[in-house]
């Protein structure tokens, strides 16, 4: 079986490998980027790793792992994790190095891997969550097509409840006709 790959102009979003790593462990270091996150240890790093090479496994997809095509460099991740809580929907995610902002790598990932969704998967629609602070990564959901679901906002069951970062937006895409 060959390794996941699905290439844009500038990108490949790909498999995991055990050399994704440490690069994926810095990325989660960087306070900037973990800014409306919650922190992460190694472990936890190394286990969100294996969890996306489980699903990759199980369902064919997961959050992908992101590398530049004109040098090889790991700028983070990208793609569609299988339905799960709290929400039971294909979620479309992204986290890319703070040296990779600004070039619309993430709207360039998040377009392929929504058009990946509606081509290989029978889901009505995706979605996207972040903290409503998270500016950045709204406006990839809204360039990408997504919208806002009013009256949606959550707490994330995932976050403590006296966490400033419990709070979610939603941000939805409808199978095109």
């Amino acid at each position: 079986m060959s390794e996941f790959r699905l290439e844009t102009e500038r990108l490949v979003l790909r498999a995991w490998r055990d050399a994704d790593r440490d690069p994926f462990f810095v990325l989660n270091s960087d306070p900037a980027v973990m800014e409306y996150l919650p922190a992460i240890d190694r472990a936890t790093s190394d286990n969100a790793v294996d969890r996306m090479n489980a699903a990759q496994a199980e369902h064919g997809h997961c959050f992908w792992a992101v590398e530049r095509k004109a040098d090889g460099a790991f700028l983070g991740f990208c793609g569609p994790m299988p339905a799960r809580d709290p929400l039971h929907e294909v979620e479309l995610g992204w986290r890319l190095s703070r040296d990779a902002w600004g070039a619309g790598y993430a709207s360039e990932g998040a377009r392929a891997s929504l058009a990946w969704c509606w081509a290989n998967l029978d889901t009505p629609t995706v979605m996207a969550i972040t903290v409503p602070a998270n500016r950045r990564s709204r406006a990839v959901m809204e360039r990408i097509g997504m919208t806002y679901v009013e009256g949606a906002d959550f707490d994330h069951p995932g976050v403590p409840k006296d966490d400033p970062l419990v709070r979610h937006v939603l941000y939805r895409s409808a199978r095109p006709a």
